[in-house]
């Protein structure tokens, strides 16, 4: 295999909503007009106001197509976008660029598991606004190019017998998989190990949903201190996630219910050797008395039967998929954000994967991806129009030059070491 003749998957990018997302999606509802908009400050700033409240980023860290010492945690108005970030027909020109297929794409405003909807007073208005945005996402995002999305659903957290009403809603739409919290205790929930969850846990297993998590989707950023330097919390948030894989593992999900699939998404992969010996170890040593009991079968049997991990560029992960498990790995691009390898992913991805068989390569790039979100690619084009190189060929007049005067980095000091206080900053400011 070259790198012309990958095709690829990737399972987590993101969507700047657009302005006009709820219009064809509340119908006759009576809360048609307290739906979300976008209204533009004196300063200049675009931002969501919603049940008297106004979010302060419509996208955190949108920032592909910048020069690099002008990424941040803007944007702060449409204007600093690049297109794709909240236009279907313009996502798709830069999928193409990228050389990529399809993509599974997670929300901005709302919160990765729709925090906004969870934390708004009046749930019959909050079940509303949750359901228009899963039929905007599925039906007009997803559903304006079949084949090239892998659509995402969000939970109703506030109770979950509508959320598991939701999954089943959803499903019968076409939708393979639905959104949770890497922590739900710290968005003021029960844990992962309450009860509470059963009722969406065995709506997911009926339909077959997917359940994807996505790394800050339970405490957004984190840094030890203040001063420490934004790089640190780049450095160890997709790491972090390591924290959930132990609450899932020990906790009885997994064994309750054995077909019931979970993505990490954004942990990367390169960790997951190393923790599942751990949790064989501890299993092994402590079981006696900590009363664990996973029956015939090791902790890392039960997570590689269950659980995939996803990385962006990953050469340690490559390097050690034999003991990963090579059908649990799975791409990401994470456009458009600053992580994004966009629109050099192949060349970049081929760095690390080069020399690999062709066998793990497709397992990795695009079949473990489809088989787990039941994503058929073949029933909208042949599979020699999905490679790297053909979807290029459909792209020769997307625009890549870089942007620039957009903001960032510069914008707060393009002379010294950027801070965890600078970002608190700068977001904060972008409502005065």
């Amino acid at each position: 295999m070259q790198l012309e003749d990958m095709i690829l998957v990737s399972v987590d990018d993101h969507i700047v909503e657009p302005p006009d997302m709820f219009k064809n999606h509340l119908g006759g509802s009576k809360y048609k007009d307290n739906a979300p908009k976008v209204v533009r400050l004196d300063n200049g700033c675009d931002v969501w106001e919603f049940n008297g409240s106004q979010l302060p980023n419509i996208g955190l860290n949108a920032v592909v197509g910048r020069v690099p010492e002008e990424y941040g945690v803007e944007p702060t108005c449409y204007e600093q976008l690049r297109k794709g970030c909240y236009d279907v027909d313009a996502r798709i020109a830069d999928m193409n660029a990228n050389g990529v297929l399809a993509q599974l794409n997670y929300p901005s405003f709302p919160g990765f598991v729709g925090q906004l909807w969870a934390n708004t007073k009046d749930k019959e208005m909050a079940t509303a606004m949750l359901r228009a945005y899963n039929d905007w996402h599925i039906d007009e995002w997803c559903g304006a190019y079949p084949g090239r999305f892998i659509p995402l659903a969000l939970p109703a957290l506030w109770d979950p017998q509508l959320m598991a009403d939701e999954a089943r809603r959803v499903a019968k739409k076409g939708c393979t998989t639905i959104s949770f919290g890497e922590n739900p205790e710290k968005l003021g929930f029960p844990s992962i190990h309450d009860e509470y969850w059963d009722p969406f846990w065995q709506a997911c297993v009926d339909e077959g949903l997917v359940v994807s998590i996505h790394i800050g989707s339970g405490g957004g950023m984190s840094f030890p201190t203040m001063d420490s330097p934004v790089d640190v919390m780049i450095t160890t948030t997709p790491i972090s996630i390591i924290n959930l894989a132990a609450d899932l593992l020990f906790s009885t999900i997994l064994r309750k219910y054995p077909t019931l699939k979970f993505v990490l998404a954004e942990g990367g992969t390169g960790w997951v050797p190393y923790f599942l010996e751990r949790a064989d170890y501890v299993y092994k040593h402590h079981h006696a008395w900590t009363h664990q009991d996973f029956g015939d079968l090791l902790p890392s049997e039960v997570f590689r039967r269950q659980v995939y991990s996803c990385f962006i560029d990953d050469q340690a992960g490559i390097g050690l998929r034999d003991k990963i498990g090579v059908e649990t790995m799975m791409w990401e691009c994470d456009y458009p954000h600053s992580d994004t390898t966009w629109p050099q992913a192949p060349e970049v991805l081929w760095e690390s994967i080069e020399g690999v068989s062709d066998y793990d390569i497709n397992r990795i790039t695009h079949e473990n991806a489809m088989e787990l979100y039941r994503l058929d690619f073949t029933a909208e084009r042949p599979r020699e129009q999905c490679t790297v190189a053909a979807l290029r060929s459909e792209a020769a007049d997307v625009d890549l030059s870089l942007m620039s005067g957009m903001g960032g980095h510069s914008a707060i000091d393009g002379q010294r070491v950027v801070t965890a206080q600078d970002i608190m900053n700068q977001l904060a400011n972008a409502l005065v």
